[in-house]
């Protein structure tokens, strides 16, 4: 029988990876540009956090982040290959923060706090692609971020225990993915 949580988590899965196949399909074309900072640190945290979601007994809802970080690993692949090429000193200095808060997060002992610091990595990678993105707004796919939002609302809702380890990460990503959605409608007609 299925639940409330069990159909929500289902469909949050299924999301996830209907929304990358325009973004999978618009880089492999030279549309979408993801810059590779971003992308490899959500790749590799995004691991990270499923992993402390499990711990938490985040239910179906940490498959929701599985499913996201396999997909962010593709686009970095990928973007390795068809990406954005213009790298600024401040993506560096933002990617390079990054990998040593991942090294602090290893020292950390306690599953909270590590996950306030695997999330707030998470967040800092969405840096480098909002300066790009903030100059050239048709280089996202847009429809990729507002169904991640719409994707994390489920993913929410399907966390079987709540807890700082299982709802941070989809609620700062449901905020990030709307915010940077807004950022690009908003560019995109600023530039037409």
């Amino acid at each position: 029988m299925f639940d409330l949580k069990s159909i929500s988590g289902i469909f949050a899965i299924v999301l996830t990876f209907v929304s990358y196949v325009p973004y999978i399909y618009e880089t492999v074309k030279g549309k979408t540009k993801p810059h590779i900072y971003s992308w490899f640190l959500w790749s590799f945290v995004t691991f990270i956090i499923f992993g402390l979601q499990i711990v938490g007994n985040a239910g179906i809802g940490a498959w929701v982040t599985f499913a996201t970080g396999v997909l962010c690993l593709i686009v970095f692949i990928l973007g390795a290959r068809n990406g954005e090429r213009n790298i600024t000193l401040f993506d560096t200095i933002t990617f390079i923060l990054g990998l040593v808060a991942t090294g602090i997060w290893i020292f950390a002992k306690q599953p909270a706090i590590s996950n306030i610091l695997i999330v707030t990595i998470n967040s800092l990678a969405v840096l480098p692609t909002v300066r790009k993105s903030w100059n050239q707004p048709h280089s996202e796919t847009l429809s990729t971020w507002v169904i991640a939002g719409v994707r994390n609302i489920l993913g929410i809702i399907a966390l079987e225990q709540y807890s700082i380890l299982t709802w941070l990460y989809p609620v700062v990503s449901l905020v990030i993915n709307a915010l940077f959605s807004l950022m690009l409608i908003i560019r995109r007609k600023q530039l037409a």
